[in-house]
């Protein structure tokens, strides 16, 4: 009888991490893989099951109008407990630091089930910074039987909390999987990314960290504002996250510069291909500080630490938080001296080479035995 996978998605980063390592599972003889959408923003996660093929067999549909960490955590536990109820289930797959991910891992361990986190043993060692991802993880880590951290340093922070080394693996990171898979697949991009004339570049930002709300939020879209005035040949590109907080502030301060571009969030194919057209990123994003590199494209991190060194040390990411002056240094810099932009393009992704999936899905089979 085959072994039973059950894989936690809640939101899009989730999908595109957890996609491959599902591709890989279903193509495994002797396993099978039950996928539980959470129902976490529908039409982006519609979008992400449509490109990589998904269809999940659980939609919990906990998303609620103006809902609160209290409310979400509770829908998304009493449906992961329906599921369990329903399936029969030999390892509970989440990943990274989402609520979601740390949810299926406390069901699992409710159930008496093993529980495997891909993506583990990433930390900043501020349980606020990032809010509530930090302890999300920190969490899922202490509930999880194995432990796929994408890099040395991040199963070095496992070994120190007290991880034995037979249950971790490091494996790379699975959004690079994703990644290549997903730059073979035809795709016309969206008429949302600006063309570009001759000696234009165009600058790509996301931000929706809880922590940046409100004023920090305020100094970065000043900061942009001021870029944009201050080089004529910059375009800047902002898919807007759908979060109200962020919404109405971007509007406000953003929405009315001919070189500035706010759009809906894009599609995952459409913002692949936006990072490849993009001379230089600034984002709050976990995910893009893992994918720009493979691209070759610089970032400038609005977050004042982050649980991705590896990148730092690398020379991809460079950390200027919110801070007007430090945004504003860091992309003068990137547009004006070759040699500093050199610098953040020269070296490889250290987070992965397009095979963790298949490294993760080795080592569940071993751990779980042969099927029987």
């Amino acid at each position: 009888m085959a072994k039973r996978l059950l894989f936690v998605l809640g939101t899009r980063p989730e999908i595109i991490k957890l996609a491959p390592v599902i591709r890989c599972a279903r193509a495994t003889p002797g396993l099978e893989a039950v996928v539980v959408h959470t129902g976490q923003h529908r039409e982006l996660a519609a979008e992400m099951f449509q490109v990589f093929d998904l269809r999940p067999d659980h939609d919990l549909a906990v998303m609620e109008p103006d809902q609160t960490l209290f409310s979400v955590s509770a829908r998304i536990l009493d449906g992961l407990a329906r599921v369990f109820q329903q399936e029969t289930v030999d390892l509970v797959v989440v990943q990274g630091d989402t609520t979601s991910a740390f949810l299926g891992a406390l069901a699992g361990y409710y159930s008496h089930i093993p529980v495997a986190h891909v993506e583990a043993g990433l930390r900043t060692n501020d349980k606020f910074s990032p809010f509530p991802e930090e302890m999300n993880r920190r969490l899922a880590g202490t509930l999880a039987d194995l432990h796929f951290p994408p890099t040395a340093r991040a199963r070095a922070n496992l070994v120190r909390e007290g991880v034995a080394d037979r249950r971790i693996l490091v494996t790379g990171n699975t959004v690079i999987d994703a990644l290549l898979w997903a730059l073979e697949l035809p795709h016309t991009p969206s008429a949302a990314i600006p063309d570009l004339k001759p000696g234009e570049r165009l600058v790509l930002v996301t931000t929706h960290r809880r922590e940046s709300f409100g004023e920090p939020h305020l100094r970065v879209f000043r900061a942009l504002r001021e870029l944009v005035d201050r080089f004529p040949e910059v375009r800047l590109l902002f898919p807007v996250h759908p979060n109200p907080n962020v919404r109405a502030q971007v509007g406000t301060h953003l929405g009315d510069h001919p070189r500035i571009h706010l759009c809906a969030p894009l599609g995952y194919l459409d913002f692949l291909h936006a990072m490849k057209r993009s001379f230089f990123l600034l984002s709050d994003s976990g995910g893009v500080q893992e994918e720009a590199p493979t691209l070759k494209k610089p970032v400038l991190v609005l977050r004042d630490v982050t649980e991705r060194p590896e990148g730092l040390e690398s020379g991809a990411l460079q950390l200027v938080g919110t801070d007007p002056e430090k945004i504003l240094g860091a992309a003068t810099a990137l547009l004006t001296d070759p040699a500093a932009y050199a610098a953040m393009t020269k070296n490889p992704n250290p987070y992965g080479d397009g095979k963790a999936s298949e490294r993760i899905i080795e080592r569940i089979l071993a751990f779980l035995g042969p099927p029987g």
